[in-house]
């Protein structure tokens, strides 16, 4: 057994990664290698598990005994008990928790004296988190003895949470010749003031952090506190004065702030780094909102990326020339197709290449044609966007329907329910294969609305449905089944009861879908439509429904209205898309809503 497993063994004695208790007896082991690894579980407790948080958090007083006793990891602890009083992922808890935290802390208080710079910070953090005013006096005599740069900053955040009052000593630390000490006080001067943020306030917090650069990490403090960059995005006009500060900020404006693309581009590309992906993709879904006058710009900087070595660099270069419309792209996805058709990088080229350039893009859907048999399923789904190429490949596309486990069942289905009845027999007795052998329930889901579309024929997934609702209720299956419209008639006893008792979304869309009635359909669906969620592929969103009924109930308009004239996101992209920002495909989707349904109260 190697080193790793002797610890994690050792560890494993005092108690599993559920046993609270039996962590903190690991943490009194004279181990250094248990301490830690009984640490990284009670971290992890703490912010991935609810049931184990409040466990931790009602286990306050031995870890301050532990923290003051205990034989190691001192800086771990203070560290978790301060993460215990700011709070997790479990709100009904973390009022107590924070009482806990704070009633534990005098024991603890001596350590912000401590000879160990470290042990210091982390006990200023612990004091900010606990929420004690009383603290005060002892955080001004800290600070004035203080000399390490970053526990400073911590001391002067610490004590504009704590202290009342307007806070007016932080403008003297305004020109502290340490960067991140007067970085600290411009943050909490720019969290209180009232927007527009003041220029000189702004301009402060960006030269402090061009003489430090930092990442700024919003984590440390408890609810006031906003990092700096996150308060700038409040104020369009102070993001980018901070910006063109040098407060390397392009993405984080654009992923908060609607219709700045063009004017953070200069230092968005200077964002982008060669063997970054990450930055590459932001930039693909930057351009998307480009106006073609400012295509030349992108291209020039990421035609030299063609050249790098690492092939999934190469790949998203592709991606952002495709959503540039730099012609190039085309060939260079038939070559990423070819070369790995099995990488998502691929995948991301070849859909943008297939948005940007349309029919221009069928060279690409041919490659991808080429290779269904081991190409990512996605790319295999690219062909429902071609029908006279996946006409050539329907006997590939039927194999792909038998293995199952993968994910390429549903991507074929799809694109043979794209052909209709042009697919042939060999799809639909495929099709049906799918649905009655019921290797796996969600194909045989989307099987039978297929093979309907293939054939006209309902019975084999009206059999299917009728099954699945009848032992499991509808709520799994009811979307898909819509999908056979009318001809679902006879699920409806099923479905209509969701619909009556309280109005699920999915039961208004399936009875419209199937019945065209929208006296008890639209309202629910408005409901829904007020959340305010992105697009996604094959899914039905409320707002496209409301358009084709033609419909909207009169109290959704102002709430859509003021989602479409916010300046600010209303739909955010935590994955960054290398698409269109899904908040533009949002708000297109509900001006011609509000445009051309017809208002019923």
């Amino acid at each position: 057994m190697g080193t790793d497993g002797m610890r994690v063994a050792e560890a494993n004695a005092y108690g599993s990664a559920g046993d609270v208790a039996g962590l903190l007896r690991a943490m009194e082991s004279t181990d250094p290698d248990v301490r830690e690894e009984a640490t990284g579980r009670l971290f992890r407790a703490t912010y991935s598990d609810d049931d184990l948080a409040v466990a931790t958090a009602g286990a306050v007083p031995e870890l301050t005994r532990l923290a003051v006793e205990g034989p190691g990891h001192r800086v771990d602890l203070l560290r978790l008990l301060a993460g215990l009083a700011r709070g997790a992922d479990w709100p009904d808890e973390r009022d107590s928790a924070e009482r806990a935290v704070a009633d534990a802390l005098p024991p603890l208080l001596p350590f912000a004296d401590d000879p160990d710079t470290d042990v210091r910070d982390a006990m200023v953090l612990l004091i900010g988190a606990a929420g004690r005013p009383d603290t005060v006096p002892l955080l001004w005599a800290r600070l004035e003895r203080e000399t390490d740069p970053l526990v400073r900053a911590h001391l002067v955040t610490a004590l504009a949470l704590l202290e009342p009052g307007d806070g007016a000593w932080r403008l003297s630390l305004l020109g502290d010749p340490e960067p991140r000490v007067a970085l600290a006080a411009a943050e909490d001067l720019l969290r209180t003031a009232e927007l527009p943020l003041p220029a000189p306030l702004v301009d402060h917090c960006a030269r402090a952090f061009r003489a430090d650069p930092h990442e700024p990490d919003s984590t440390l403090w408890p609810t006031p506190h906003r990092v700096f960059t996150e308060r700038l995005l409040d104020d369009s006009e102070a993001a980018l004065r901070a910006l063109a500060g040098g407060v390397p900020i392009a993405y984080d404006i654009t992923g908060r702030r609607r219709d700045l693309e063009a004017d953070v581009l200069p230092w968005a590309l200077a964002e982008t780094g060669e063997h970054e992906n990450w930055g590459l993709n932001q930039l693909a879904q930057l351009t998307c909102a480009l106006p073609a006058e400012l295509h030349a710009r992108v291209r020039d900087h990421v035609l030299p990326y063609l050249a790098s070595a690492a092939p999934d660099v190469r790949a998203e270069a592709v991606t952002v020339l495709a959503r540039a419309r730099v012609p190039v792209a085309v060939e260079e996805t038939v070559r990423l197709v070819e070369e790995m058709p099995d990488s998502y990088h691929t995948v991301r080229a070849a859909v943008a290449v297939a948005d940007e350039f349309g029919a221009g893009a069928v060279t690409v859907a041919r490659a991808a044609a080429r290779r269904t048999a081991d190409g990512h399923p996605q790319l295999v789904q690219l062909l429902a966007r071609f029908p006279e190429v996946a006409l050539e490949v329907v006997d590939d596309l039927t194999v792909l329907l038998s293995r199952t486990g993968t994910g390429y069942p549903p991507v074929a289905v799809a694109v043979l329910d794209r052909l209709g009845p042009a697919a042939g027999d060999v799809a639909a007795r495929a099709l049906l294969d799918c649905v009655t052998e019921r290797a796996h329930s969600s194909v045989s889901a989307v099987a039978g609305p297929a093979y309907h579309r293939v054939t006209g024929d309902p019975g084999p997934a009206l059999d299917f449905f009728r099954e699945e609702m009848t032992v499991f209720g509808p709520s799994l299956t009811m979307e898909w089944a819509s999908r056979l419209g009318p001809a679902a008639a006879p699920l409806l006893p099923f479905i209509e009861p969701y619909l009556r008792r309280d109005g699920r979304p999915a039961a208004a869309l399936a009875v419209w879908r199937i019945t065209g009635r929208t006296e008890d359909t639209a309202e629910p669906l408005a409901r829904e439509a007020l959340e305010c969620r992105r697009f996604y592929d094959g899914l039905p969103h409320p707002v496209a429904t409301l358009t084709e009924m033609g419909l909207l109930p009169r109290f959704a308009v102002e709430p859509l209205r003021r989602g479409v004239e916010s300046r600010q996101r209303v739909v955010h992209d935590l994955m960054c898309g290398t698409e269109l920002h899904p908040d533009y495909v949002w708000r297109t989707a509900v001006r011609n809503l509000l445009e051309t349904a017809r208002v019923v109260d």
